[in-house]
């Protein structure tokens, strides 16, 4: 008993200190540093202390990089921008680095320093495979914290709307639910650490030709059921600290400044917390500040200051509201807080190895084997003469250009200019990870001779090629920020290489290092086709283990591949040849309809559809149970019917919706089986995506009646087929 008053004392005499310690700072305005409070509460209390001038330095930084500077600003790291703190109060500077698929380097700002690359976002996307998601996320937020920066800006969910787009690598495909669901579990990742991430580009960041004066259209209901809604998802569930809003305009105005998008469905509709963050150089007027901007990035790149001295001009004229600037730094301090970057940490230690597995892994289950029609793949042990030509399969990996390019450990990339001047000569090159297939297959191959032809001359490749047991042919299409590809066939005429070595062997497997789908008229002459996408730097092993067997491969395409070019609805790029300056439209006339679902609502037949993918090994699904009420949940069974372990990614899809005939992905699941063994899969379906966007309520509706699912391993191929009734029902927007 007296032992039990003793703990009681103590208890109560800690409860007093604590709150004599609260009350004593909150006395002396230090209540902000109470880490019991909400992160809103001390954004508050510190906001509160702030001068007008030091919130306006919150709200402003240049890119960390020395172009349009004498120095870079005192504190600050190398890299993609600085935000200085205030350390009167002891507010950290924001110190920000790109990117989603690892921390850059950008113009070698940071001398020697490397890190691990991950594949691109497509391959992420190919894995169809959240976790994988959250720890690439994790890894590159640890790696991030240990080079001194605590703002990583990633988040990338653009929809792959045109498959010409230069930075479809860097986002994780065409429908809405996997790369909103990805996107999150990355951001959630990298948000485990004491760091915040993005989400960008809000929104409809299509296209990169001409893309500062691109005028993106599209009717409210389809942006809602489609990009706003992979945002929405995104931002759910991983809580990104920061939106960095897009180059483009969005029905006639600039994303930065769309009052629409920005105060209307981000912080009203959708009670957005964080802060709007500007794309470098995107930011037009002062008065973005009212429309939901608040903070400019990247200021040298933009032709002034706006959120510097103009700004403190509006609020002292009173066309900008005193309370609007507090809402701006507040909501930069309340991320900051749920972020854990007042709580000083002694950096991580990076575990390289570890982090290579993640890179590893991503790349193992982002290849998709999209054709083994001769049944060569794996390649037999037998195997004694392999021919491997093109790609530049002898010096590494090809990797994506633009700010998310990442100097990878592992040796000097080889790198071949592309051209340009000035800042962007540092981007226009096309960097191969060292990571080289050639050698991977021989270390995989040791019983065989593995020769190799650089691709230049077709008619020595095709020699090399009569010669072999096999041909391994790598295809090579490189993408960057600031190009889009002028149409979808293979560049540099490797369309003919590839006729000429088939012509030559019909034993021959290409493997496609691309930043998207591209044509193939050669198909149906070639015995295999592998999407390696941009394989990180562990890609020529992650390559060399599918083609041998090592690794089953279980990658799903994100991104439907099409027959021909004139299946996607704009057969010319929008804007190109155009003068800079000269605003035109994008007109988005498929709406909702991006991908696969345009494919099913047209009836059009695609060389390879969403979701394909082909292992070594079969499954099969059966006991389908589908249960109604006020959304859908769906249950079926999944049994490895073949010989070897591997990994399948079943789909879930709305296929009706009270007699209206749609194709949606509402559901899947990666998971791992071994010959015979058998696994229940169960998905509840987020409302919204049974839902369409009723803009005149600004809600969304659920009609009453019976919907279909379909599930099966592509959104062409339906395996099981079922369907329940589901109430009518409004949701929030």
């Amino acid at each position: 008993m007296n032992i039990h008053r003793s703990i009681r004392a103590v208890l109560a005499t800690g409860l007093c200190l604590a709150a004599l310690t609260a009350g004593a700072r909150a006395a002396d305005g230090q209540g902000w540093r109470d880490p019991a409070l909400s992160p809103d509460e001390r954004a508050r209390l510190l906001d509160a202390q702030l001068t007008p001038d030091e919130r306006i330095a919150l709200l402003h930084g240049p890119m960390a990089l020395p172009f349009k500077l004498d120095k870079l600003p005192d504190g600050a790291v190398g890299g993609a921008g600085y935000i200085p703190g205030i350390p009167r109060l002891g507010i950290p500077a924001l110190k920000e680095t790109d990117a989603s698929l690892g921390v850059t380097n950008p113009m070698g700002i940071r001398p020697g320093d490397t890190a691990t690359a991950l594949p691109s976002g497509l391959a992420l996307a190919a894995t169809f495979n959240a976790k994988l998601a959250h720890d690439g996320g994790a890894m590159i937020g640890r790696e991030a914290l240990a080079k001194g920066f605590n703002v990583l800006l990633a988040g990338g969910v653009n929809l792959a709307r045109d498959p010409r787009n230069g930075r479809n690598f860097e986002y994780l495909g065409e429908d809405p639910w996997l790369a909103g669901v990805l996107a999150g579990e990355s951001i959630r990742g990298i948000q485990s650490n004491p760091i915040i991430s993005t989400i960008k580009h809000f929104s409809l960041n299509g296209q990169e030709t001409n893309r500062h004066w691109a005028n993106s259209v599209i009717g409210e209901a389809a942006h809602r059921e489609s990009d706003l809604l992979a945002f929405q998802i995104a931002i759910e569930k991983g809580q990104p600290g920061s939106v960095m809003c897009a180059y483009n305009l969005v029905n006639s105005a600039y994303s930065c400044g769309n009052d629409h998008l920005l105060n209307g469905v981000l912080k009203g509709d959708w009670g957005y917390k964080g802060w709007v963050m500007s794309d470098w150089g995107a930011v037009h007027a002062t008065d973005y500040a009212l429309k939901g901007l608040d903070q400019q990035s990247g200021e040298q790149l933009d032709d002034q200051v706006w959120f510097g001295e103009p700004l403190k001009q509006a609020v002292t004229a009173g066309t900008v509201p005193a309370a609007r600037l507090s809402d701006m730094s507040r909501r930069i301090l309340r991320s900051m807080f749920a972020a854990g970057l007042f709580e000083a940490k002694a950096p991580p230690v990076i575990d390289a190895a570890a982090h290579a597995a993640i890179a590893k892994s991503v790349a193992d289950e982002g290849i998709v084997l999209l054709s083994n029609s001769k049944g060569l793949l794996p390649l037999a042990p037998s195997v004694k003469k392999v021919a491997v030509i093109g790609g530049h399969a002898d010096s590494g990996v090809l990797s994506g250009a633009g700010s998310s390019q990442v100097t990878s450990v592992g040796g000097n990339p080889t790198v071949i200019p592309v051209g340009g001047e000035g800042f962007m000569a540092a981007w226009l090159r096309q960097a191969f990870h060292n990571s080289p297939p050639l050698a991977a297959l021989r270390a995989a191959l040791p019983g065989a001779v593995v020769s190799f032809n650089d691709g230049r001359y077709p008619a020595a490749a095709a020699a090399l090629a009569k010669d072999a047991d096999i041909v391994i042919l790598f295809a090579n299409q490189w993408m960057s920020e600031g190009l889009d590809a002028y149409d979808m066939n293979l560049p540099g005429g490797q369309d003919a290489l590839i006729e000429a070595v088939a012509a030559a062997n019909p034993n021959n497997i290409v493997v496609l290092q691309t930043g998207g789908p591209v044509l193939m008229p050669w198909l149906d002459k070639v015995g295999g086709v592998v999407a390696a996408w941009y394989g990180g730097q562990k890609g020529g092993e992650a390559i060399a283990d599918i083609l041998t067997g090592k690794t089953n491969p279980s990658g799903r395409l994100p991104v439907t591949f099409p027959a021909s070019a004139d299946q996607y609805p704009r057969p010319t790029l929008p804007g190109w040849g155009l003068p800079e300056k000269q605003q035109f439209d994008v007109v988005y006339e498929e709406g909702a309809d991006v991908g696969y679902r345009r494919f099913a609502a047209s009836g059009m037949k695609p060389l390879f559809p969403f979701g394909h993918g082909l292992s070594y090994t079969t499954f099969a699904y059966d006991k389908l149970r589908v249960k109604g009420g006020d959304t859908l949940t769906v249950s079926f069974e999944v049994t490895n019917t073949g010989k070897l372990q591997g990994k399948d990614a079943p789909q879930i899809y709305l296929a009706g919706a009270a007699g209206k005939k749609l194709r949606r992905l509402i559901g899947f699941e990666k998971i791992d089986l071994k010959p015979g063994e058998r696994r229940t899969v169960t998905v509840k379906a987020d409302p919204r995506l049974l839902a369409s966007f009723d803009e005149a309520e600004r809600q969304w509706r659920i009609e009453g009646g019976d919907y279909d699912v379909a599930v099966g391993p592509s959104a062409a191929t339906t395996v099981l087929s079922g369907k329940a009734r589901v109430g009518q029902r409004t949701l929030k927007p």
